[in-house]
């Protein structure tokens, strides 16, 4: 009999990373940040320059909103805007040297919540862990394809 693949029990899984998500949210990080905002930044860090629509889409929110958010990183000194050069209507949206450390400083805090309450894991349980990442990192490299191809 052939063997089956393995399912993976989906709905724990996300209320596991729920939980997490939620988790990390309520820990204390620099910047005071909503999630819309931190997230914003991070796209920003990682994906370079963009246009406010583009964030809008990309966060799931209106661009009335995302102007909003916009104008508050702009207002801390995290971003700056400036004219598209190939289209002076619209605005390109860029991290400023500021918001890339505030970034930097939120990924080290929340790495450092992370590694304490890791710490706590039998050696086994760190091990797996870690061995998981990679898998999980796939699934977010699947699900960025999924979104850029629509």
């Amino acid at each position: 009999m052939p063997k089956t693949a393995t399912r993976v029990d989906a709905a724990r899984l996300g209320t596991t990373l729920d939980r997490l998500i939620r988790l990390l949210r309520r820990s204390t990080l620099p910047g005071d940040l909503s999630p819309v905002a931190a997230s914003t930044l991070y796209t920003l860090v990682h994906s370079g320059p963009s246009r406010l629509t583009a964030l809008a889409e990309a966060e799931h929110v209106t661009q009335p909103a995302m102007t909003q958010v916009v104008t508050r990183l702009e207002h801390a000194g995290l971003v700056a805007r400036a004219a598209d050069p190939h289209d002076g209507r619209a605005v390109i949206v860029e991290v400023t040297e500021a918001g890339r450390e505030l970034n930097g400083a939120r990924r080290r805090a929340r790495a450092a919540v992370l590694d304490d309450l890791t710490a706590q894991l039998p050696p086994a349980a760190r091990e797996t862990l870690t061995a998981a990442i990679p898998v999980l990192e796939q699934l977010v490299d699947i699900a960025d394809e999924r979104r850029a191809t629509r």
